[in-house]
């Protein structure tokens, strides 16, 4: 289990305005060189530093354990699929991205939107069977505007779980990735049904001044929507 990055007092890396750099690409910098999980990435060969949020929600709720079958949407760069591999084991992982990826060992990757109309058969067809582990780090690039980003975020969250409904083996666990104001009732109406624990988290790796939160849903019964009242 790799070791949860600290940040040094006193140290602070600040990186001075170069001609021709926006003012925000100079704060990015700045944030990128201060922030320990980048350095931590760095050091334990994690792609990205989103790896350590997976980690830390794994550990505290135990979805991941060798033999296990994972589904990685959203996976691009691939911090997540190392660490679903390192915690599954190799040939248990398919992960999902709009974007290439870079081979990540142990892992099959597939290039495609989640969104098309065919993706969710071509999906079924490369997993071959159930998996017990759907884990969803999708997201749209933002726009600056709250309302906007949340609705996108929360479609790619109830398109990952309609998804899962129907994949999962019983007992399954699902994981994705939703922005401040949590899990919209309709969605979070399924996922109670469908499951039998639904929670929300926050790991410490999330940035502070992010609005992205985690809903995690275990001990999967069944994908037969609630009846209405």
């Amino acid at each position: 289990m790799s070791k949860t990055p600290s940040t040094a007092r006193g140290l602070h890396t600040r990186v001075k305005t170069a001609k021709g750099r926006k003012i925000s690409s100079t704060r990015w910098l700045e944030r990128q060189l201060n922030d320990p999980y980048v350095a931590a990435a760095q050091r334990d060969g994690y792609r990205s530093r989103a790896a350590y949020k997976l980690v830390e929600l794994d550990d505290r709720y135990r979805i991941l354990r060798r033999g296990l079958r994972v589904l990685d949407l959203g996976a691009t760069p691939g911090g997540w699929t190392q660490v679903a591999v390192a915690r599954a084991g190799a040939d248990k992982v398919l992960a999902v991205d709009i974007n290439p990826m870079e081979h990540v060992p142990g892992a099959v990757f597939m290039q495609l939107d989640f969104l098309a109309e065919d993706a969710e058969a071509k999906v079924k067809a490369a997993l071959g069977g159930p998996v017990d582990v759907v884990l969803s780090d999708m997201h749209a690039p933002g726009t600056g505007h709250r309302q906007t980003d949340h609705i996108r975020i929360m479609m790619l969250c109830e398109a990952a779980a309609h998804f899962a409904s129907q994949v999962l083996n019983p007992g399954g666990a699902f994981l994705a990735k939703v922005l401040r104001g949590g899990t919209e009732n309709e969605l979070l109406t399924r996922l109670k049904h469908d499951f039998a624990v639904v929670r929300h988290a926050k790991p410490d790796a999330s940035r502070k001044d992010s609005a992205e939160s985690y809903v995690i849903a275990t001990g999967f019964r069944g994908g037969t929507p609630p009846v209405s009242g």
